[in-house]
């Protein structure tokens, strides 16, 4: 269960989600949060120009490796509007970040592209957890997971439908 702060972050996320679909692009974004609740750094889905890999949950993990000591990435967490993909997940845990809190979870999003008839993506969908054991994890966020899911129906009834 996230606090009253955590919530202060993935609104934010949601936030980064709504400029990435404002901008075109996939509704995902991320925040990463220091042991000390400061904002280290922030990014939303950059897809759209065609480098798939350009999700904020690597950008962060990049951004981390190459601007914190291992023990600030073990203290610090990622917020984000969705579960990891399992590229993120393994960037995350391969640099060593810390917690990961997301509003929706990568079966929730299923469902949700399942619905809309959006084909699979090419890599499959897993829990962060099948990817990445050892990182702790918690979502999704009720409070949160409509918004989430009105910004991907939003994306894919104006697209043909480009998954993640």
């Amino acid at each position: 269960m996230v606090n009253s702060s955590e919530l202060v972050y993935l609104r934010r996320c949601v936030e980064l989600a709504a400029d990435a679909l404002q901008a075109g692009d996939e509704p995902f974004g991320s925040v990463l949060v220091g042991a000390d609740g400061t904002v280290l750094a922030e990014d939303h889905n950059r897809v759209a120009g065609g480098d798939r890999t350009r999700h904020p949950e690597f950008a962060l993990a990049r951004w981390s490796a190459a601007r914190l000591t291992p023990e600030e990435r073990a203290a610090a967490t990622v917020y984000t509007s969705g579960e990891h993909c399992p590229m993120c997940a393994a960037a995350h845990a391969w640099v060593g970040l810390g917690r990961i809190v997301y509003v929706a979870s990568s079966a929730q999003l299923s469902a949700w592209l399942g619905e809309l008839e959006v084909p699979e993506p090419p890599v499959r969908t897993l829990p962060v957890q099948e990817v990445a054991p050892g990182v702790t994890v918690e979502g999704p966020v009720p409070e949160l997971v409509e918004e989430v899911r009105a910004l991907h129906h939003r994306f894919h009834a104006a697209t043909s439908g480009h998954v993640r």
